[in-house]
């Protein structure tokens, strides 16, 4: 064989490897464990299974199959989403895979690689008499304090209700997604905020319980968040998620967890293009 062929034939080679296995930083490459902070309580991107007591979801499903291509093992830390952000700041988590949103302030300290599209929605008891967003002025609604979605209520209130003077919506702040349930089950509550990506579950396990009272008000991305100065681990994370759709398992994932409606057609660097 000629050295010219015996070239070409390495570089295929080398081009075929995955470039995600040899863009991982030294210290995951020596451990070959990536550690995940993760909240628990948000079905179907990570829930506690009641009968296994384990993480189950479609951020636990695309984190194994990223894990096979980087080759590596993933240590999942269940914990408040209030803490998903310091766990990264503070190293105790290489990276955070449950369903936060892509928001510019985050970006000053994090980079996120973008999965699904999502948006904040309203949504009410089915017995409510709130038909429309107008109706909720004046109103006690519910959500996560620790997420966005107070200050996505709040701005919603003051260009829809206060502009065309109508009494503000009171923002409901509480710990954990379920207990926003409970608080309008037991009518503490008139409505709630959640992202719209877990509202179909929500429905589908609950039936009979819960209305939507209109479409997403806002639209943002979900994406894996990293530390800004961790461009090794992102880079291989980005390539190894590339290649999750080119071979389907992407498509695939989004159908067993019946997340057509907010499936991405390319991951995206901090909203923008994949490089």
């Amino acid at each position: 064989m000629s050295r010219t062929r015996i070239t070409f034939v390495v570089s295929c080679l080398v081009a075929a490897m995955p470039a995600t296995a040899q863009t991982l930083p030294k210290r995951i490459q020596d451990s070959k464990i990536i550690s995940i902070a993760v909240n628990g309580t948000y079905p179907p991107m990570e829930s506690v299974d009641p009968v296994t007591n384990k993480l189950v979801g479609f951020d636990l499903d695309l984190g194994d199959a990223l894990a096979k291509k980087l080759g590596v093992t993933l240590e999942w830390h269940d914990g408040a989403f209030a803490q998903l952000i310091p766990s990264l700041q503070t190293g105790r988590a290489d990276m955070i895979l449950s369903g936060i949103s892509d928001l510019p302030a985050r970006r000053e300290t994090m980079d996120f690689v973008d999965y699904l599209n999502s948006g904040a929605q309203f949504y009410t008891l089915d017995t409510s008499g709130i038909k429309t967003p107008e109706d909720l002025c004046g109103k006690r609604v519910g959500t996560v304090r620790s997420t966005n979605y107070p200050a996505n209520i709040a701005a919603w209130s003051d260009e829809h209700c206060v502009n065309a003077g109508k009494p503000a919506i009171d923002s409901v702040g509480v710990d954990r997604m379920p207990l926003v349930h409970t608080e309008l089950q037991q009518g503490r509550i008139d409505a709630a905020v959640q992202g719209s990506e877990t509202l179909p579950t929500l429905m589908k396990t609950e039936p009979g319980i819960y209305r939507l009272v209109a479409p997403p008000f806002t639209k943002n991305f979900q994406g894996i968040a990293f530390a800004k100065a961790d461009t090794g681990l992102r880079d291989a994370v980005m390539g190894a998620l590339k290649s999750l759709y080119a071979d389907g398992t992407y498509t695939t994932l989004i159908k067993k967890w019946e997340l057509d409606a907010s499936a991405a057609p390319a991951p995206t660097l901090n909203g923008d293009p994949a490089p």
